[in-house]
């Protein structure tokens, strides 16, 4: 006797193969394309783009190169880079110019140390921290950064930074006042913040754009060499509990 055969059963490989199909959609999208369409949005913003890439000391002289972008709010980033080990600079004072070459002379800490001013598109930085070397200002860990006047396209505040490492205080090469002078390799700089965020458990996501800065190698306003792979990145920190 001739038997039909079983439609429920001949329909569950092909509803598999569907629920499959549909997942395998699903995963490319999620994880491959969006993270590349926030990743083009983010390289939008006018400050990653057309923006300044190099600071400049009062005097209009080129100073360190931007090698870091934060995006959140102005507590969200003094948490984080707290939470890192990172401490907030005084301003840059007579009196606490005065304190940061004693202790310099007296060889001891000084976890506040001021730093100078630097200037994107003719502004001072809004906020700077720093994270001492062993037991003295004359070496030690710092960043600046620059809050962008124009928002995210999501809404949220980017903060353009310069991080550096100060190694030794002697006389600029260019001026002969007596600065701070940088070591070069500021990429190292740039990977020690990040990875210091990160730890921090502080980090959302970060988007590294390269081809970020188009000259790869320069001078700051103390005559120090720098140079870099050029590639910028752009950290989204956690949102304030």
């Amino acid at each position: 006797m001739h038997r039909e055969p079983n439609r429920k059963v001949a329909r569950t490989p092909r509803l598999a193969r569907y629920f499959l199909i549909g997942l395998a959609v699903y995963l490319v999208v999620v994880y491959g394309v969006m993270p590349n369409v926030d990743r083009h949005e983010a390289q939008r913003h006018p400050d990653l783009v057309a923006g300044e890439h190099v600071t400049h000391t009062s005097t209009g002289m080129p100073g360190d190169p931007l090698d870091i972008a934060l995006v959140g709010s102005q507590a969200e980033v003094i948490r984080a880079l707290t939470a890192a080990g990172w401490r907030p600079a005084d301003a840059l004072t007579f009196d606490s110019s005065v304190r940061i070459a004693v202790d310099t002379v007296m060889d001891r800490p000084d976890p506040a140390a001021p730093v100078s001013s630097l200037f994107l598109d003719g502004r001072k930085q809004d906020l700077a921290f720093e994270m001492p070397v062993g037991h003295s200002p004359k070496q030690r860990h710092h960043v600046r950064f620059w809050k962008s006047p124009q928002p995210t396209e999501d809404g949220l505040t980017l903060w353009m930074g310069s991080a550096t490492h100060d190694t030794r205080v002697e006389l600029s090469h260019r001026t002969g006042q007596v600065t701070h002078h940088i070591d070069a390799k500021v990429d190292a700089e740039r990977d020690l913040l990040v990875a210091g965020l990160q730890q921090a458990n502080a980090v959302k996501e970060v988007t590294w754009i390269a081809g970020f800065q188009k000259m790869l190698q320069g001078k700051n306003g103390g005559g120090d060499p720098w140079f870099t792979d050029g590639r910028l990145p752009v950290v989204r920190l956690k949102a304030a509990p």
